[in-house]
Parts: C-alpha cells; sequence; structure tokens
C-alpha cells in the first residue's frame, strides 16, 4: 500500500523535527533548546527566564545563572593546594528545572511510552504534566520513565525535569567524589528522548563478541508492559518471539545472522535472556580498522511486532596473556592519556565543547593519531554517549573509568548502578577495561561485585584501583601510578636534595616501584608525569614546590614549558623501556585549567592548540623509537659534569611495539649551546618484534666546557618505499666546570592544528 503524497509530507516534516521511525517503535529526540530556571525551593519556578542546550550543564543557561562566576573563577594566581573539601560550599545550591512543551501524536494512543534520559545529575526528578513520574540518584547511567499514563496524545504535553546540587546527592548514591574538583556542576549531560512501541520492549540489550567463535552472544532485558495479575487465574506471563539480524554497517550492509526465539516474558517487570547468534563472517573490529557491526532486535507478540531498535557493535577480543594484554589475539601496547572530563566541565572554557562533535574529532582522533596513541583513560568519571560512538568509529580504545576516588556509596545501590554501566555502555567495542576505582581499595567492589559483573561481561578486562591479587579474588591488572617527584612532600627540597631522582636513567627502579615489575598481573601505567602547567603557562596548584626547586626562584613560562616538555618526554621513555608493562598513559590530556593539575594545550582550548609537550610526545610515544640512557645533567643537581675531551660510554635502547622487526639508521648528533653540531655518529640498529634492544656507543666529548644537547634521531627502514618519520631523543649533558651552563633548546616540528 502507498502513502499518499500528504502523508509523505508529514512524515518528512517529522523527521526533521527530530521524530525517527521504525517499524515497532517510533522515537522523539528532545535533544535542543529547552527553558531553564533557577529555584532556591523544591517547588518549580512561577515562570521561566531561561533558555539551556540539552545535552549541557547547567552553566550553558542564558542569561547565565546568577552564581556563574563562584562555579567559574579565572584566578589571578595560583595557590598552592593539595585537595578540596566538597562540604565546604562556597556557593548556595539551587534546584535546577528544565521544561519542554511538545505534541503528541494522536496515532500514538494505545502505544507504551518512555522518557529516556541518558545521563543527568544529581538526583532527577520528572513531572509530566504536572503528574509525578519519577525520581533517580544516578548520575552516570540512563534514567527511564513509563509516562504514558501522563501523556496527552493529541495535544501539547509540557515535560518538567528538575536536577538538584551535588550536595543533596544522597549517601548510598555510587561514587561522585574527586579531592581534586571544586564545584560538580549539575544539568542534563546527554540524550534525551520519548519512545512509542506497542506491549513488549527491548530495555536493555548487551551484544559480546567471542571472536574464536564467531558469534555474538546476545543478552536482553525485555520489559513488559502488561499489568501484573489483578485476578485469580489472570496471567503472568505472555509470549515473546525475539527476532535478531545482524548487519554490516559500514560497506553493503549485508546480512550476516538472522536467530529468532519464542520466549515467556514475565508481566510488569523485566526478564532476562540469552541468545547465541553465530555468524556467517567476521570482519575484526581494530585501531586501524574500526570495521562496525548493527544488530536489529524485534520483538513481536504473535503476528504483530511490538518493539524494534538497533545497537552498533564490534567483533574484537581484548583479553590479557601474562603481563600483557591482546586485541584478536595479537599483544598490543597501550599507549595514550588520560582525558578527566568531569574536571574539565568546572573550566571556564568548557563551553559546549564536550558535546561538539567536531571539536571531539579532533580531540579523541585528530591530535593522538599524529601521537601514536590508541587508548585513553577516561578517568575519574564517565563520558556522554557520542564519546563513545566516535571512538567506535574511528578506533580509539578506552579505559573506562567510575568517578570513585574518595567517599562512595552504599553495595546495594553500587551494584544497582555498576551493573547497569555494563548493560547500558557495553557494546561499544572502544570500552576494554571497565575501570571501577581510582587510587583506592573497596572489599565489596574487588572482591564481590567485580566476579558478579565478569559474568554479565566476560570480554573486558576489569581494574579495581589500587587493590591488587592480595585484596582481590581476580586481579587481572594494576594501574600503579609512578609519580618520581610528589609535591605532596612537606620536606620537599631537603628530601630530593638528599635523595634525587635520576631523570633519564632508563633503569631507575627505586624500591618503592619494584612491586610493578614482580606483579604477575598486567601493569597498565595510567597516571605519571607530575610537572603541570595551566594553558598560560602557570605551574598548577600542585606545582609550586617543583618548579622552583628544579629552576629556582624566578622562571619564565617558556622555561617552565621546556622543562615539561623534557621531563615528560624523559619519563615516557623509562617507562616504555620497560617492556613488561602492558601499556602507558600520560597524564593529563584534558582537565580543568585552573585546577590542580593541567593539560598540555596552549591558549584556547576551543582552538586545541598544541603545547610543547604533545610535540615532543610524538617522539617519545611512536610505536619504533630509539632512547639515549643517560640522566639528566641540566636539572638534575646531583649529575657531575664530564671531563672536557673524556669519552662518554653509554646505551641507546630501541623499542618496538609491532609485530615484526624493524631496522633502521641512529644519527648522534652533540649539539652546543649555539646550536651548532660538533660531534656526529652515525649506527645501525636492529629491535626485535615486541620488545627492546640495546646499541653501545662511545662518544668522544669535546675539549670545550659548556653546556650540550645530546640528539639521537633514528630513522626506520621502510619495506613500501615511502619516507618514515625521524624519532628524536635527547638529553643534556655539562662539559667542564663552569659557574652557569648554558644549552641549545631544539623545538621539534609542530603537531598539525588545522581542524577536521
Amino acid at each position: 500500500m502507498k502513502l499518499s503524497s500528504l502523508v509523505i509530507s508529514i512524515l518528512l516534516v517529522m523527521i526533521g523535527a527530530g521524530y525517527s521511525f521504525a517499524e515497532g517503535r517510533f522515537t522523539i529526540a528532545l535533544n535542543g533548546t529547552w527553558d531553564f530556571e533557577q529555584t532556591r525551593t523544591a517547588f518549580p519556578p512561577q515562570k521561566f527566564t531561561r533558555k539551556i542546550p540539552v545535552p549541557g550543564l547547567i552553566h550553558l543557561a542564558t542569561p547565565k545563572i546568577d552564581q556563574y562566576d563562584l562555579l567559574f573563577p579565572r584566578p589571578d594566581q595560583v595557590n598552592y593546594n593539595q585537595q578540596h573539601n566538597l562540604l565546604q560550599l562556597h556557593y548556595e545550591p539551587r534546584y535546577n528545572w528544565y521544561r519542554r512543551r511538545i505534541k503528541i501524536p494522536t496515532h500514538l494512543k494505545g502505544t507504551q511510552v518512555v522518557l529516556k534520559i541518558l545521563k543527568s545529575k544529581y538526583v532527577t526528578q520528572v513531572y509530566v504534566n504536572g503528574m509525578d513520574v519519577g525520581r533517580s540518584i544516578a548520575c552516570y547511567t540512563p534514567v527511564e520513565f513509563p509516562v504514558t499514563y501522563a501523556l496527552r496524545f493529541g495535544q501539547e504535553n509540557e515535560i518538567l525535569i528538575r536536577v538538584g546540587d551535588r550536595a543533596w546527592l544522597p549517601s548510598e548514591a555510587a561514587g561522585s567524589t574527586d579531592k581534586e574538583k571544586v564545584n560538580y556542576i549539575p544539568g542534563i549531560w546527554d540524550n534525551v528522548e520519548l519512545s512509542f512501541t506497542s506491549q513488549f520492549r527491548v530495555h536493555r540489550a548487551l551484544l559480546l563478541p567471542f571472536v574464536p567463535e564467531s558469534r555474538v552472544l546476545t543478552r536482553l532485558l525485555i520489559q513488559n508492559f502488561y499489568p501484573a495479575q489483578v485476578f485469580y487465574g489472570d496471567p503472568m506471563s505472555d509470549s515473546c518471539r525475539i527476532l535478531i539480524r545482524i548487519y554490516e554497517k559500514e560497506n553493503t550492509q549485508a546480512l550476516v545472522a538472522s536467530v529468532q526465539k519464542t520466549v515467556l516474558i514475565k508481566r510488569d517487570n523485566l526478564t532476562e535472556f540469552e541468545i547465541d547468534v553465530p555468524l556467517t563472517t567476521t570482519h575484526l573490529w581494530t585501531c586501524d580498522d574500526p570495521f562496525l557491526y548493527e544488530a536489529e532486535i524485534s520483538l513481536f507478540e504473535g503476528e504483530n511486532q511490538s518493539d524494534q531498535t538497533r545497537f552498533s557493535f564490534g567483533m574484537r577480543e581484548f583479553r590479557r596473556q601474562g603481563k600483557h594484554f591482546l586485541l584478536n589475539q595479537n599483544r598490543i601496547f597501550l599507549r595514550g592519556t588520560n582525558v578527566t572530563l568531569h574536571r574539565f566541565f568546572e573550566d571556564p572554557d568548557c563551553a559546549d565543547l564536550p558535546w561538539n562533535r567536531q571539536w571531539l574529532q579532533r580531540l579523541l582522533i585528530d591530535v593522538p593519531k599524529q601521537l601514536k596513541w590508541n587508548t585513553m583513560r577516561v578517568c575519574v568519571g564517565i563520558a556522554p554517549k557520542m564519546w563513545y560512538d566516535l571512538a567506535d568509529e574511528c578506533g580509539l580504545m578506552f579505559q573506562n573509568e567510575w568517578l570513585y576516588w574518595q567517599n562512595h556509596g552504599w553495595d546495594e545501590q553500587i551494584r544497582r548502578e555498576y551493573t547497569d554501566w555494563v548493560w547500558s555502555d557495553g557494546n561499544h567495542p572502544s570500552i576494554i577495561i571497565w575501570d571501577a576505582i581510582n587510587e583506592n581499595w573497596d572489599d565489596f567492589i574487588g572482591t564481590i561485585l567485580i566476579p558478579e559483573l565478569k559474568k554479565v561481561d566476560p570480554t573486558r578486562i576489569w581494574d579495581a584501583g589500587y587493590m591488587t591479587a592480595e585484596q582481590m579474588l581476580l586481579d587481572e591488572m594494576d594501574e600503579p601510578h609512578p609519580y618520581r617527584v610528589g609535591g605532596w612532600r612537606t620536606d620537599f627540597d631537603e628530601y630530593y636534595t638528599q635523595n634525587p631522582y635520576s631523570l633519564g636513567d632508563l633503569h631507575d627502579w627505586p624500591s618503592s616501584y619494584r612491586h610493578i615489575l614482580e606483579s604477575s598481573a598486567a601493569q597498565l601505567v595510567n597516571e605519571y608525569g607530575w610537572m603541570w602547567l595551566w594553558r598560560d603557562g602557570r605551574p598548577s596548584k600542585l606545582m609550586e614546590k617543583n618548579f622552583r626547586f628544579y629552576l629556582g626562584e624566578s622562571h619564565t613560562t617558556e622555561q617552565r614549558r621546556m622543562m615539561q616538555a623534557y621531563w615528560l618526554q624523559l619519563q615516557t621513555e623509562w617507562l616504555r623501556t620497560e617492556r613488561s608493562l602492558a601499556g602507558v598513559l600520560a597524564f593529563c590530556y584534558l582537565t580543568n585549567n585552573y585546577g590542580y593539575t593541567g593539560d598540555w594545550f596552549i591558549d584556547e582550548i576551543k582552538d586545541l592548540k598544541p603545547g610543547l609537550t604533545l610535540d615532543w610526545f610524538k617522539h617519545c610515544f611512536a610505536s619504533t623509537a630509539v632512547f639515549i640512557d643517560l640522566i639528566d645533567q641540566r636539572y638534575v643537581k646531583h649529575n657531575p659534569p664530564h671531563q672536557p675531551g673524556s669519552r662518554l660510554h653509554f646505551n641507546l635502547v630501541g623499542v618496538n611495539d609491532l609485530a615484526h622487526p624493524v631496522n633502521g639508521r641512529i644519527v648522534l648528533k652533540l649539539i652546543d649551546s649555539r646550536g651548532k653540531v660538533s660531534t656526529t655518529q652515525t649506527l645501525s640498529l636492529s629491535i626485535p618484534a615486541y620488545y627492546k634492544k640495546y646499541q653501545p656507543v662511545s662518544l668522544l666529548l669535546p675539549k670545550e666546557s659548556g653546556g650540550y644537547l645530546l640528539l639521537a634521531e633514528f630513522n626506520a627502514d621502510s619495506s613500501e618505499g615511502t619516507k618514515s618519520e625521524l624519532i628524536l631523543s635527547r638529553r643534556y649533558l655539562k662539559i667542564g666546570q663552569q659557574e652557569q651552563y648554558l644549552f641549545y633548546d631544539l623545538v621539534p616540528a609542530p603537531l598539525s592544528q588545522d581542524l577536521p
């Protein structure tokens, strides 16, 4: 039967207005501009005077909220501080009201309607046409309420959503404390939609890839809207036919699997099922080839379709083997960084950037690909769905961490929210690690909950902060944080004068870090570095002691940026040389610019202009590189100068993350303070797959005293005949006794700043 031109026109208008159609399910997207207001009490405002985008947070309201300047200060000076007490409020908590009016088409009368808010914080209360439809304390998992009884079909409807303040989050809530956050900005920070189905609805679907068997284990939670038994003999369950079709999402949209099963689903309840779906063909998801599938899941009541919805997923296997990780049976070293998105939310320049796809493309894909990064840890708080969708499509992997650093909630609420977290985000192939805790311990999570959730999702690794095999039944991985010069010490100057850090020594593993090498679990170093700067070059809140100790009482922005880049480069080389580590993730790529730490961008964050540290990361994070194994002599104070005209004996260390050997040429250069090359030496090196290779070097030093830069340029052979990138390593040397040494500051080629 053909639709009339009038009906077609109506459908096109509705699609343009945010409506979407699938046989069995009708969806109205509610993203966009909402009315907004704040109140001091829990009663709705008399009028709405502001507008606000959804998704977003309350700082995006226009005109600005009254206490905006208290939540987003721009400090004139840096005050050294180690942590913030969230109980000491410097503002007045307010209730935040979102309002949206929408007309529901008459023809949808008789359907079952669910309002879904993907993520909202803190304490979400929803009213539809003045009726209370539900309340939730979940901040990081979907909030869903049946709203059929409250709607007026064929008429305009008012949806009113109230979110509270972090201070009002009840004790049982799962998490939300970070001692380096000052302001916890509320808001509806992910997608909102209304969905219309018949009596059976797919509430959750978890598609778990089992690559060796070429099958997808599909876990389903099916919602039955029929009322529970009222009279004796009334039905308590109904027959439902489930049809699962899997298509290639890319290219041909080819159908690669079709399975159906008839089940009984309990009335007025959620019923869980497992269905194995064998694939006729398997195209694996990798970082270089992020191939996606789409599962179409349909529910039938008799011959009538009740619901149909789609879920993207990827066929990839991520597991541990010994102390390393395997992606699709191949060893993979994780290289990358951290994003503290919930700290960035309180950055005065955050604006709507976390929901801007073009900005995200550069943040998550374009810059990391230049740095050969394949992984990011979403640290102390997860991200909006758009982040994971983009990573799925472009081949970035995530260690996905819940916001749990200090206090936490009650066990049953933690179980409820963590379980829904796995169900809700578990279809993203980009998520390879569930990270339950940051730098902390929790017996319930480590010994009870994680084993439970491993049964729900056996396809990923679990991390539990600082818990190890001594505290856990299953310790798959640890997350050591080797901060070598921590500013938390009260005796900083005295301690590091007596116990200097041998920056640049690639074999310097003090006793306090030997457990990293000795543990049988995979070791993912997902924090290191320290030496944080704000984007204007000022030291962060934790850094006053560090830069004063190494640079003296007076230092410039340029000197701090030079030192930071050098410091991070040498620490990265130290960690990457240790081949037993499963991965190296530097801290931190994005955070609050005026916070305790800092990131490596400069100037306006909207432009994502890389600083010098990111330019040097291109070299020390290269998949194959050669590093100089020498202690720094520019900043390390205990290291005596070399004798003029003497011979310097040291090692070069080649590292290779690839599955095949790499051959290449090394050019060593010694550069004086004027930038003149005084000595050159050329060597060849073959680096075995996945490992490292030492190359002894004997270098005749010049007779002229001064400060020198030792530079190693590594150029790998290219089998394709194309020119490979030149990978640099450097060390500063002192030759002879001088009161003051000058050094040549080499600046590498900058990263591309072109937006996509």
